[in-house]
Protein backbone atom coordinates (compact mmCIF):
# COMPACT_ATOMS: atom_id res chain seq x y z
CA UNK A 1 0.00 0.00 0.00
CA UNK A 2 0.94 3.61 -0.72
CA UNK A 3 1.95 5.58 2.63
CA UNK A 4 -0.53 7.76 4.04
CA UNK A 5 2.76 10.46 5.32
CA UNK A 6 6.48 10.56 4.67
CA UNK A 7 9.27 12.17 7.35
CA UNK A 8 12.56 13.24 5.52
CA UNK A 9 15.04 13.57 8.26
CA UNK A 10 14.95 12.02 11.88
CA UNK A 11 15.02 15.47 13.21
CA UNK A 12 12.53 17.02 11.35
CA UNK A 13 9.61 18.75 13.40
CA UNK A 14 6.79 17.61 10.13
CA UNK A 15 5.63 14.90 8.43
CA UNK A 16 4.43 15.40 4.77
CA UNK A 17 1.14 13.92 3.91
CA UNK A 18 1.33 11.46 1.04
CA UNK A 19 -2.41 11.81 0.10
CA UNK A 20 -5.20 13.80 1.39
CA UNK A 21 -5.96 13.16 5.28
CA UNK A 22 -9.12 13.80 6.77
CA UNK A 23 -9.45 15.62 10.39
CA UNK A 24 -8.96 12.82 13.08
CA UNK A 25 -6.57 10.57 10.98
CA UNK A 26 -4.09 9.62 13.31
CA UNK A 27 0.10 8.86 11.93
CA UNK A 28 3.33 9.11 13.34
CA UNK A 29 1.52 8.87 16.77
CA UNK A 30 -0.08 12.14 16.48
CA UNK A 31 -4.07 12.51 15.29
CA UNK A 32 -4.71 15.56 12.86
CA UNK A 33 -6.50 18.66 13.96
CA UNK A 34 -8.00 19.23 10.96
CA UNK A 35 -7.95 17.99 6.96
CA UNK A 36 -4.23 18.36 5.37
CA UNK A 37 -4.45 18.25 1.64
CA UNK A 38 -1.81 15.84 0.45
CA UNK A 39 1.77 17.54 0.08
CA UNK A 40 1.34 19.83 3.02
CA UNK A 41 2.87 19.83 6.33
CA UNK A 42 1.98 18.46 9.54
CA UNK A 43 3.53 18.90 13.11
CA UNK A 44 4.90 15.86 14.86
CA UNK A 45 4.53 17.64 18.24
CA UNK A 46 4.23 20.73 19.36
CA UNK A 47 6.14 23.54 18.64
CA UNK A 48 6.20 27.27 20.34
CA UNK A 49 6.27 30.60 18.81
CA UNK A 50 9.51 31.48 17.49
CA UNK A 51 10.79 28.36 17.40
CA UNK A 52 12.51 27.04 13.95
CA UNK A 53 10.92 24.57 12.30
CA UNK A 54 12.92 21.86 10.18
CA UNK A 55 12.38 20.02 7.11
CA UNK A 56 14.72 17.69 4.76
CA UNK A 57 16.70 18.14 8.38
CA UNK A 58 17.12 21.78 7.73
CA UNK A 59 15.31 25.09 9.19
CA UNK A 60 12.04 25.88 6.30
CA UNK A 61 10.68 28.91 8.75
CA UNK A 62 9.84 29.90 12.70
CA UNK A 63 6.30 29.35 14.27
CA UNK A 64 4.58 32.06 14.02
CA UNK A 65 2.18 31.10 16.83
CA UNK A 66 2.17 28.10 19.56
CA UNK A 67 1.49 24.82 16.94
CA UNK A 68 -0.04 21.92 18.18
CA UNK A 69 1.04 18.37 17.48
CA UNK A 70 -1.49 16.95 14.68
CA UNK A 71 -2.36 20.54 13.37
CA UNK A 72 -1.40 21.81 10.24
CA UNK A 73 1.83 23.71 9.14
CA UNK A 74 1.19 26.08 6.51
CA UNK A 75 1.27 29.86 5.99
CA UNK A 76 -1.30 30.67 9.01
CA UNK A 77 1.63 29.48 10.97
CA UNK A 78 4.86 29.17 9.57
CA UNK A 79 6.95 32.14 8.31
CA UNK A 80 10.76 33.07 6.95
CA UNK A 81 13.32 33.29 9.86
CA UNK A 82 16.33 34.80 10.16
CA UNK A 83 18.42 32.59 8.75
CA UNK A 84 22.52 33.68 9.33
CA UNK A 85 24.44 30.66 7.60
CA UNK A 86 27.74 29.31 7.76
CA UNK A 87 29.30 29.13 4.50
CA UNK A 88 31.91 26.38 4.91
CA UNK A 89 33.75 25.87 1.23
CA UNK A 90 34.20 22.14 -0.09
CA UNK A 91 33.28 20.88 3.23
CA UNK A 92 31.53 17.53 1.33
CA UNK A 93 33.35 17.86 -1.43
CA UNK A 94 33.21 14.20 -3.17
CA UNK A 95 34.27 13.71 -6.59
CA UNK A 96 32.05 11.38 -8.34
CA UNK A 97 34.12 7.53 -9.66
CA UNK A 98 33.78 8.22 -13.30
CA UNK A 99 32.24 6.10 -15.71
CA UNK A 100 32.38 3.86 -18.79
CA UNK A 101 31.87 6.03 -21.78
CA UNK A 102 28.53 6.32 -23.45
CA UNK A 103 27.31 8.01 -26.63
CA UNK A 104 24.33 9.75 -28.34
CA UNK A 105 23.62 10.30 -32.02
CA UNK A 106 24.08 14.08 -32.54
CA UNK A 107 25.06 16.78 -34.65
CA UNK A 108 28.98 17.86 -34.54
CA UNK A 109 29.61 21.46 -35.10
CA UNK A 110 32.37 23.01 -36.32
CA UNK A 111 33.38 24.70 -33.00
CA UNK A 112 33.75 21.11 -31.31
CA UNK A 113 30.23 20.82 -29.81
CA UNK A 114 27.37 18.80 -30.37
CA UNK A 115 23.93 19.75 -30.88
CA UNK A 116 20.84 17.43 -29.71
CA UNK A 117 18.57 19.31 -32.68
CA UNK A 118 19.09 20.78 -35.94
CA UNK A 119 17.28 24.17 -36.53
CA UNK A 120 17.74 27.37 -38.38
CA UNK A 121 16.95 30.67 -36.39
CA UNK A 122 15.84 33.44 -37.11
CA UNK A 123 17.27 35.78 -33.93
CA UNK A 124 16.45 39.38 -33.25
CA UNK A 125 18.44 42.01 -31.71
CA UNK A 126 15.16 44.63 -31.11
CA UNK A 127 11.54 44.49 -30.63
CA UNK A 128 11.15 46.60 -33.71
CA UNK A 129 12.21 43.54 -35.96
CA UNK A 130 10.36 40.93 -34.18
CA UNK A 131 6.98 40.78 -36.26
CA UNK A 132 9.46 40.66 -39.48
CA UNK A 133 11.44 37.87 -38.32
CA UNK A 134 8.15 35.95 -37.74
CA UNK A 135 7.39 37.07 -41.43
CA UNK A 136 10.61 35.61 -42.56
CA UNK A 137 10.01 32.35 -40.63
CA UNK A 138 6.38 31.79 -42.40
CA UNK A 139 7.27 32.87 -45.63
CA UNK A 140 10.23 30.68 -45.57
CA UNK A 141 8.04 27.40 -44.45
CA UNK A 142 5.76 27.78 -47.92
CA UNK A 143 8.21 27.24 -50.40
CA UNK A 144 8.71 23.93 -51.57
CA UNK A 145 12.75 24.34 -51.08
CA UNK A 146 11.86 24.49 -46.99
CA UNK A 147 8.95 21.36 -48.02
CA UNK A 148 11.91 18.85 -49.29
CA UNK A 149 13.86 19.20 -46.35
CA UNK A 150 14.37 15.96 -44.11
CA UNK A 151 17.18 16.44 -41.74
CA UNK A 152 16.29 20.34 -40.53
CA UNK A 153 14.24 20.17 -37.82
CA UNK A 154 12.37 23.74 -38.60
CA UNK A 155 12.80 27.28 -38.67
CA UNK A 156 12.62 29.35 -35.09
CA UNK A 157 12.17 33.23 -34.98
CA UNK A 158 13.13 34.33 -31.86
CA UNK A 159 11.57 38.01 -31.01
CA UNK A 160 12.06 39.43 -27.69
CA UNK A 161 10.95 42.89 -25.61
CA UNK A 162 14.06 44.70 -25.50
CA UNK A 163 16.92 46.01 -27.75
CA UNK A 164 15.84 50.17 -27.37
CA UNK A 165 14.51 52.01 -24.68
CA UNK A 166 17.74 51.08 -22.51
CA UNK A 167 21.13 52.33 -22.01
CA UNK A 168 23.91 51.40 -24.46
CA UNK A 169 26.52 49.88 -21.48
CA UNK A 170 25.33 48.85 -18.38
CA UNK A 171 24.44 45.30 -16.46
CA UNK A 172 20.97 45.40 -18.69
CA UNK A 173 22.64 46.09 -22.15
CA UNK A 174 25.56 43.46 -21.60
CA UNK A 175 22.69 40.45 -20.26
CA UNK A 176 21.39 41.23 -23.27
CA UNK A 177 24.21 41.33 -25.50
CA UNK A 178 25.64 37.75 -23.92
CA UNK A 179 22.07 36.06 -24.68
CA UNK A 180 21.78 36.90 -27.87
CA UNK A 181 25.39 35.78 -28.94
CA UNK A 182 24.95 32.93 -26.81
CA UNK A 183 21.64 31.81 -28.87
CA UNK A 184 23.68 32.85 -32.13
CA UNK A 185 25.88 29.91 -31.43
CA UNK A 186 24.24 27.39 -29.60
CA UNK A 187 24.94 24.40 -30.96
CA UNK A 188 21.09 23.26 -31.85
CA UNK A 189 21.34 25.64 -34.45
CA UNK A 190 22.88 24.52 -37.93
CA UNK A 191 22.24 28.66 -39.02
CA UNK A 192 21.54 31.61 -37.76
CA UNK A 193 20.08 35.46 -39.21
CA UNK A 194 19.67 38.17 -37.41
CA UNK A 195 17.55 40.87 -38.34
CA UNK A 196 17.76 44.51 -36.91
CA UNK A 197 15.94 47.50 -37.39
CA UNK A 198 18.90 49.52 -37.53
CA UNK A 199 18.67 52.55 -35.50
CA UNK A 200 18.38 50.46 -32.24
CA UNK A 201 20.45 50.49 -29.62
CA UNK A 202 21.32 46.84 -29.29
CA UNK A 203 23.38 47.59 -32.70
CA UNK A 204 23.95 44.66 -35.08
CA UNK A 205 27.85 45.36 -35.99
CA UNK A 206 28.45 45.08 -31.99
CA UNK A 207 27.04 41.56 -31.96
CA UNK A 208 28.60 40.43 -34.64
CA UNK A 209 32.05 41.61 -33.35
CA UNK A 210 35.05 41.44 -35.27
CA UNK A 211 35.49 37.91 -35.23
CA UNK A 212 32.77 35.27 -36.80
CA UNK A 213 29.36 34.48 -34.48
CA UNK A 214 29.36 31.45 -35.55
CA UNK A 215 32.83 29.41 -36.34
CA UNK A 216 30.46 27.24 -39.44
CA UNK A 217 30.01 30.90 -41.08
CA UNK A 218 26.30 29.57 -41.20
CA UNK A 219 25.32 33.18 -40.13
CA UNK A 220 23.78 36.23 -42.18
CA UNK A 221 22.59 39.24 -40.83
CA UNK A 222 20.73 42.90 -41.57
CA UNK A 223 18.75 45.55 -40.99
CA UNK A 224 15.49 46.71 -41.98
CA UNK A 225 16.28 50.05 -42.86
CA UNK A 226 19.50 49.23 -44.89
CA UNK A 227 17.28 46.50 -47.02
CA UNK A 228 14.74 48.97 -47.79
CA UNK A 229 11.58 48.05 -45.71
CA UNK A 230 9.64 44.92 -45.13
CA UNK A 231 8.82 43.62 -48.43
CA UNK A 232 12.47 43.48 -49.17
CA UNK A 233 13.55 42.01 -46.16
CA UNK A 234 11.32 39.51 -45.84
CA UNK A 235 12.82 38.43 -49.51
CA UNK A 236 15.94 38.50 -49.06
CA UNK A 237 15.66 36.77 -45.17
CA UNK A 238 13.98 33.93 -47.08
CA UNK A 239 16.92 33.27 -49.65
CA UNK A 240 19.42 34.00 -46.84
CA UNK A 241 17.46 30.95 -45.41
CA UNK A 242 17.12 28.81 -48.28
CA UNK A 243 21.33 28.92 -48.20
CA UNK A 244 21.76 27.84 -45.00
CA UNK A 245 19.64 25.29 -45.07
CA UNK A 246 21.47 23.57 -48.09
CA UNK A 247 24.34 23.31 -46.00
CA UNK A 248 22.33 22.11 -42.96
CA UNK A 249 20.67 19.91 -44.99
CA UNK A 250 24.21 17.70 -45.20
CA UNK A 251 24.05 17.70 -41.28
CA UNK A 252 23.74 14.22 -40.22
CA UNK A 253 23.65 12.30 -36.45
CA UNK A 254 26.78 10.52 -35.37
CA UNK A 255 27.88 8.64 -32.12
CA UNK A 256 28.98 11.77 -29.49
CA UNK A 257 30.07 10.95 -26.35
CA UNK A 258 27.79 11.94 -23.77
CA UNK A 259 29.84 13.85 -21.93
CA UNK A 260 29.08 16.95 -24.96
CA UNK A 261 25.27 16.87 -23.29
CA UNK A 262 24.84 20.23 -21.68
CA UNK A 263 21.74 19.89 -19.43
CA UNK A 264 19.81 23.04 -17.93
CA UNK A 265 18.08 22.12 -15.01
CA UNK A 266 14.42 23.99 -13.88
CA UNK A 267 11.37 23.05 -11.89
CA UNK A 268 8.22 25.10 -12.08
CA UNK A 269 5.01 24.81 -10.61
CA UNK A 270 6.23 23.28 -7.90
CA UNK A 271 4.41 21.55 -4.83
CA UNK A 272 4.66 19.84 -1.54
CA UNK A 273 6.44 16.32 -3.14
CA UNK A 274 8.99 18.08 -5.36
CA UNK A 275 11.99 17.97 -3.01
CA UNK A 276 10.71 14.42 -2.56
CA UNK A 277 10.69 12.31 -6.15
CA UNK A 278 11.22 14.35 -9.15
CA UNK A 279 13.98 17.06 -8.02
CA UNK A 280 16.24 14.47 -5.83
CA UNK A 281 15.71 11.71 -8.90
CA UNK A 282 16.73 14.32 -11.19
CA UNK A 283 20.09 14.98 -8.92
CA UNK A 284 20.89 10.96 -9.58
CA UNK A 285 20.77 11.78 -13.06
CA UNK A 286 22.17 14.56 -13.06
CA UNK A 287 25.22 12.69 -10.99
CA UNK A 288 25.33 10.67 -13.33
CA UNK A 289 25.79 12.51 -16.53
CA UNK A 290 28.25 14.54 -14.26
CA UNK A 291 30.31 10.92 -13.91
CA UNK A 292 29.77 10.41 -17.51
CA UNK A 293 31.92 13.63 -17.99
CA UNK A 294 28.72 15.38 -18.81
CA UNK A 295 27.29 19.33 -17.66
CA UNK A 296 24.39 19.90 -15.79
CA UNK A 297 23.33 23.67 -14.90
CA UNK A 298 21.09 24.39 -11.77
CA UNK A 299 20.30 27.84 -12.09
CA UNK A 300 17.15 30.35 -10.21
CA UNK A 301 18.99 31.64 -7.61
CA UNK A 302 15.83 33.21 -6.02
CA UNK A 303 14.83 29.95 -5.57
CA UNK A 304 18.34 28.51 -4.31
CA UNK A 305 18.06 31.27 -1.49
CA UNK A 306 18.54 30.39 2.44
CA UNK A 307 19.86 26.49 0.70
CA UNK A 308 23.25 28.13 -0.94
CA UNK A 309 25.36 26.97 2.02
CA UNK A 310 24.75 23.32 0.84
CA UNK A 311 26.19 24.38 -2.82
CA UNK A 312 29.32 26.16 -0.76
CA UNK A 313 30.22 22.98 0.84
CA UNK A 314 30.84 21.50 -2.36
CA UNK A 315 32.13 24.19 -4.10
CA UNK A 316 35.69 23.17 -5.34
CA UNK A 317 37.74 26.03 -4.41
CA UNK A 318 36.99 28.82 -2.08
CA UNK A 319 36.64 31.18 -5.16
CA UNK A 320 33.58 29.31 -6.57
CA UNK A 321 32.08 29.41 -3.15
CA UNK A 322 32.63 33.09 -2.72
CA UNK A 323 31.49 33.91 -6.72
CA UNK A 324 27.58 32.22 -5.79
CA UNK A 325 27.79 34.49 -2.25
CA UNK A 326 28.29 37.54 -4.53
CA UNK A 327 25.19 36.32 -7.00
CA UNK A 328 23.34 36.22 -3.26
CA UNK A 329 23.97 39.21 -2.10
CA UNK A 330 23.88 40.81 -5.51
CA UNK A 331 20.04 39.33 -5.46
CA UNK A 332 19.74 40.87 -1.89
CA UNK A 333 20.49 44.31 -3.09
CA UNK A 334 18.08 43.81 -6.17
CA UNK A 335 15.40 43.10 -4.79
CA UNK A 336 15.89 45.78 -1.53
CA UNK A 337 16.11 48.57 -4.24
CA UNK A 338 13.17 47.17 -6.45
CA UNK A 339 11.07 47.43 -3.34
CA UNK A 340 10.32 43.39 -3.41
CA UNK A 341 11.98 40.55 -0.90
CA UNK A 342 13.04 36.93 -1.18
CA UNK A 343 10.26 35.79 -0.01
CA UNK A 344 8.36 36.83 -2.72
CA UNK A 345 8.66 33.16 -3.53
CA UNK A 346 6.75 30.54 -3.06
CA UNK A 347 3.80 31.45 -5.76
CA UNK A 348 0.39 31.21 -5.18
CA UNK A 349 0.58 28.03 -6.70
CA UNK A 350 3.19 26.81 -5.07
CA UNK A 351 1.49 27.06 -1.15
CA UNK A 352 -1.40 25.44 -2.90
CA UNK A 353 0.90 22.34 -3.50
CA UNK A 354 2.00 22.80 0.07
CA UNK A 355 5.26 24.96 -0.20
CA UNK A 356 5.22 27.67 2.70
CA UNK A 357 8.70 30.01 2.77
CA UNK A 358 11.76 30.28 0.23
CA UNK A 359 13.55 28.38 2.25
CA UNK A 360 11.36 25.29 2.24
CA UNK A 361 11.14 25.76 -1.25
CA UNK A 362 14.80 26.51 -2.13
CA UNK A 363 16.27 23.12 -0.13
CA UNK A 364 13.76 21.11 -2.51
CA UNK A 365 15.18 22.96 -5.17
CA UNK A 366 18.81 22.49 -4.85
CA UNK A 367 17.84 19.02 -4.59
CA UNK A 368 18.33 18.48 -8.57
CA UNK A 369 21.84 19.14 -8.62
CA UNK A 370 22.69 15.76 -6.66
CA UNK A 371 26.15 15.67 -4.61
CA UNK A 372 28.35 16.34 -7.27
CA UNK A 373 31.10 19.19 -6.82
CA UNK A 374 30.37 22.44 -7.28
CA UNK A 375 32.37 23.00 -10.27
CA UNK A 376 31.71 26.93 -11.76
CA UNK A 377 29.30 29.48 -11.38
CA UNK A 378 28.35 31.93 -14.32
CA UNK A 379 26.61 35.10 -14.71
CA UNK A 380 23.14 34.80 -16.71
CA UNK A 381 23.90 33.84 -20.38
CA UNK A 382 27.61 33.85 -19.69
CA UNK A 383 29.05 30.72 -21.92
CA UNK A 384 29.66 27.81 -19.77
CA UNK A 385 33.37 26.64 -20.52
CA UNK A 386 33.98 24.31 -17.43
CA UNK A 387 32.47 20.46 -17.38
CA UNK A 388 30.38 19.02 -14.16
CA UNK A 389 27.98 20.23 -11.90
CA UNK A 390 27.85 24.40 -12.31
CA UNK A 391 25.50 27.41 -10.98
CA UNK A 392 24.57 29.88 -14.11
CA UNK A 393 22.29 33.22 -11.91
CA UNK A 394 18.91 33.57 -13.08
CA UNK A 395 15.37 34.87 -11.88
CA UNK A 396 13.19 31.70 -10.62
CA UNK A 397 10.86 32.93 -13.64
CA UNK A 398 11.38 29.43 -15.73
CA UNK A 399 11.38 30.91 -19.18
CA UNK A 400 13.40 33.19 -18.59
CA UNK A 401 15.84 31.12 -16.51
CA UNK A 402 15.84 28.62 -19.55
CA UNK A 403 16.53 31.32 -22.03
CA UNK A 404 19.75 32.51 -20.00
CA UNK A 405 21.00 28.30 -20.13
CA UNK A 406 20.29 28.04 -23.80
CA UNK A 407 22.06 31.07 -24.50
CA UNK A 408 25.01 29.52 -22.34
CA UNK A 409 25.29 26.43 -24.19
CA UNK A 410 22.90 24.18 -22.93
CA UNK A 411 21.16 21.52 -25.82
CA UNK A 412 18.50 19.80 -23.65
CA UNK A 413 16.59 21.16 -20.31
CA UNK A 414 14.97 19.03 -18.44
CA UNK A 415 11.81 20.41 -15.48
CA UNK A 416 10.39 19.20 -13.17
CA UNK A 417 6.74 20.20 -12.15
CA UNK A 418 4.30 19.24 -9.35
CA UNK A 419 1.19 21.87 -10.70
CA UNK A 420 1.70 20.92 -14.06
CA UNK A 421 3.92 23.45 -15.75
CA UNK A 422 3.68 23.27 -19.68
CA UNK A 423 6.17 25.09 -21.76
CA UNK A 424 9.14 24.48 -24.38
CA UNK A 425 12.50 26.04 -25.95
CA UNK A 426 13.08 26.13 -29.47
CA UNK A 427 15.60 25.12 -30.09
CA UNK A 428 16.41 23.11 -27.29
CA UNK A 429 14.03 19.85 -26.42
CA UNK A 430 12.43 20.08 -22.89
CA UNK A 431 11.89 16.49 -20.71
CA UNK A 432 8.88 17.37 -18.38
CA UNK A 433 8.73 15.64 -15.26
CA UNK A 434 5.96 15.28 -13.13
CA UNK A 435 6.45 14.98 -9.22
CA UNK A 436 3.01 12.77 -8.70
CA UNK A 437 1.02 10.24 -10.49
CA UNK A 438 -1.65 12.32 -10.24
CA UNK A 439 -1.29 15.20 -12.18
CA UNK A 440 1.17 13.10 -14.44
CA UNK A 441 -2.25 11.12 -15.12
CA UNK A 442 -3.79 14.30 -15.52
CA UNK A 443 -1.47 15.92 -17.94
CA UNK A 444 -0.10 13.37 -19.62
CA UNK A 445 -0.31 14.50 -23.21
CA UNK A 446 2.38 17.51 -21.15
CA UNK A 447 4.07 14.95 -18.96
CA UNK A 448 7.17 13.16 -20.59
CA UNK A 449 8.22 11.09 -17.07
CA UNK A 450 6.76 10.27 -13.78
CA UNK A 451 8.52 10.30 -10.42
CA UNK A 452 4.99 9.69 -8.28
CA UNK A 453 6.01 6.13 -8.52
CA UNK A 454 8.57 6.55 -5.57
CA UNK A 455 6.30 6.92 -3.33
CA UNK A 456 5.15 3.32 -3.92
CA UNK A 457 8.97 1.70 -3.65
CA UNK A 458 10.17 2.31 -6.59
CA UNK A 459 14.08 4.08 -5.48
CA UNK A 460 15.64 7.47 -6.30
CA UNK A 461 18.50 5.24 -7.74
CA UNK A 462 16.14 3.53 -10.01
CA UNK A 463 14.26 6.56 -11.00
CA UNK A 464 17.75 8.55 -11.89
CA UNK A 465 18.58 6.28 -14.21
CA UNK A 466 15.71 5.29 -16.09
CA UNK A 467 15.68 9.40 -16.06
CA UNK A 468 19.17 9.37 -17.55
CA UNK A 469 18.48 6.60 -20.35
CA UNK A 470 15.77 9.30 -21.45
CA UNK A 471 18.30 11.68 -21.38
CA UNK A 472 20.40 10.15 -23.98
CA UNK A 473 17.00 9.47 -26.17
CA UNK A 474 15.72 12.20 -26.22
CA UNK A 475 19.21 14.34 -27.41
CA UNK A 476 19.66 10.93 -30.01
CA UNK A 477 16.27 12.71 -31.44
CA UNK A 478 13.33 10.98 -29.21
CA UNK A 479 10.48 14.00 -29.37
CA UNK A 480 9.22 15.02 -26.47
CA UNK A 481 5.86 16.07 -25.52
CA UNK A 482 6.22 19.71 -25.20
CA UNK A 483 7.46 18.98 -29.29
CA UNK A 484 4.42 17.28 -30.24
CA UNK A 485 2.49 19.94 -29.04
CA UNK A 486 4.79 22.70 -30.60
CA UNK A 487 6.22 24.86 -27.89
CA UNK A 488 8.85 27.12 -27.95
CA UNK A 489 7.78 29.67 -30.18
CA UNK A 490 6.98 32.34 -27.23
CA UNK A 491 9.02 31.05 -24.06
CA UNK A 492 12.52 33.50 -25.39
CA UNK A 493 12.32 35.66 -22.06
CA UNK A 494 15.74 37.70 -22.18
CA UNK A 495 16.71 38.81 -18.52
CA UNK A 496 15.58 42.76 -18.36
CA UNK A 497 17.41 44.35 -16.07
CA UNK A 498 17.76 47.92 -15.83
CA UNK A 499 15.27 51.30 -16.70
CA UNK A 500 13.27 51.22 -19.99
CA UNK A 501 13.98 54.51 -21.08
Amino acid sequence: MKPDHIVLAPEDDVAIALTDLPAGASLAGVTLATAVPRGHKIALHPLASGVAVRRYGQIIGQATRDIAAGEHVHVQNLGMSAHALEHEFGADLRPLPPQPERTFQGYRRADGRAGTRNYLGVLTSVNCSGSVARFIAEEAEKTDWFRALKNVDGIVPIAHSSGCGMAGDNEGYQTLFRTLQGYARNPNFAGILLVGLGCEVMQIPALVGKARLRADGQFQHMTIQDEGGTRRTVARGVEALREMALVAETCQREAVPVSELVIGMQCGGSDGYSGITANPALGVASDLLVAHGGTTILSETSEIYGAEHLLTRRAISAEVGEKLLDRIRWWEDYTARNKGEMNNNPSPGNKRGGLTTILEKSLGAVAKGGSAPLSGVYLFAEPIDQKGFVFMDSPGYDPCSVTGQVASGANLIVFTTGRGSVSGYKPVPCIKVATNTEMYTKMQDDMDLNTGDILEGVTLEEKGREMFELFIRVASGEVTKSEELGFGGAEFVPWQIGAVM
